[in-house]
């Protein structure tokens, strides 16, 4: 028998791939060379500092754990455990005000409407800082417009206080729900819900046996990236509360300008290793879900 022989126009496919294959990676090295140099490097200085200790008397330096332990005690824990109060039940309270309305832009008809929110819930994401800080002194302040003309300081008002922290975190954590969970809503199948009120099941029902078990991983996804983005704020509350509040940014901050303690800068990098920490994993739980959330919502 004559053995088969290879036909002339597939033998130049492997190494084509092979071509396109090494073209992507090298299209990926400018990225890869800015996260090592913007992320890496950092990372690295951080986590250099945050284990060496230097010698007051004559300067030399040397490898030990004393300043995470420091970072794990007294003020600097109250103010961790502080950073991650705030975070959690700021996303808490921004997830269950912003699934509502994202459900309702979702199933608007008005084209516009939904336009103008999604952008509004951009731009307003994004809108932090001393800005944000001194839009609300201006309105929710001791002497803000608000305050004074409905007589909120008589019945208890304080803006610069946890809660008042809360209610500025909520201005941009409602909105970035909004955009982190309307994707999510959009997925949703219309025969599901067809298929669940066929069968009987109210609105309520199909809302709480369907839909809420294939967002559950969305939900707790956009739930995870609100406690990170809370988390990882420091201006709107440094420009607010001070040190009202204790928060580890403004720990850190302090730690590293001397307010409190002369020479605590390594401290201040052992505070900073503790919040990377924190927020790996946040990370590592928000991932998982969002891989799980898009083959539900991709089958």
């Amino acid at each position: 028998m004559t053995a088969a022989l290879p036909r002339a126009d597939v033998a130049p496919v492997a190494p084509a791939k092979r071509r396109r294959h090494a073209l992507g990676w090298l299209a990926v090295v400018p990225l890869l060379v800015f996260t090592a140099i913007a992320f890496g490097l950092p990372a690295l200085a951080v986590l250099d500092g945050a284990f060496t200790a230097k010698d007051p008397a004559t300067g030399a330096t040397s490898y030990t754990t004393g300043n995470l332990t420091t970072s794990l005690q007294g003020p600097y824990l109250t103010a961790l455990l502080g950073s991650v109060k705030l975070s959690a039940v700021s996303a808490a309270l921004g997830a269950l005000l912003g699934l509502p309305l994202a459900q309702a832009v979702v199933g608007s008809r008005s084209r516009a409407l939904r336009e103008a929110v999604l952008t509004a819930s951009g731009v307003l994401a994004n809108f932090g800082g001393v800005p944000l800080a001194f839009a609300f002194v201006a309105t929710l302040g001791n002497a803000g417009v608000l305050t004074v003309r409905l007589g909120l300081k008589d019945s208890g008002w304080d803006l610069y206080s946890f809660w008042g922290l809360v209610l500025v975190y909520l201005y941009f954590l409602i909105p970035l729900m909004v955009l982190t969970i309307t994707p999510a809503l959009e997925g949703l199948r219309s025969q599901w819900r067809e298929a669940a009120l066929n069968n009987g099941a109210t609105g309520a029902q199909y809302w709480r046996h369907v839909a809420l078990h294939v967002l559950a991983p969305s939900l707790l996804g956009g739930l995870v990236l609100l406690f990170g983005s809370a988390f990882a704020a420091y201006a709107t509350a440094a420009a607010m509360v001070g040190s009202a509040v204790p928060l580890v940014t403004l720990q850190i901050a302090d730690a590293l300008s001397g307010n409190v303690l002369v020479g605590q800068e390594n401290v201040a990098l052992a505070l900073s290793l503790d919040m990377v920490l924190v927020a790996g994993l946040v990370m590592a739980v928000y991932l998982p879900l969002q891989r799980r959330s898009a083959r539900w919502l991709d089958a």
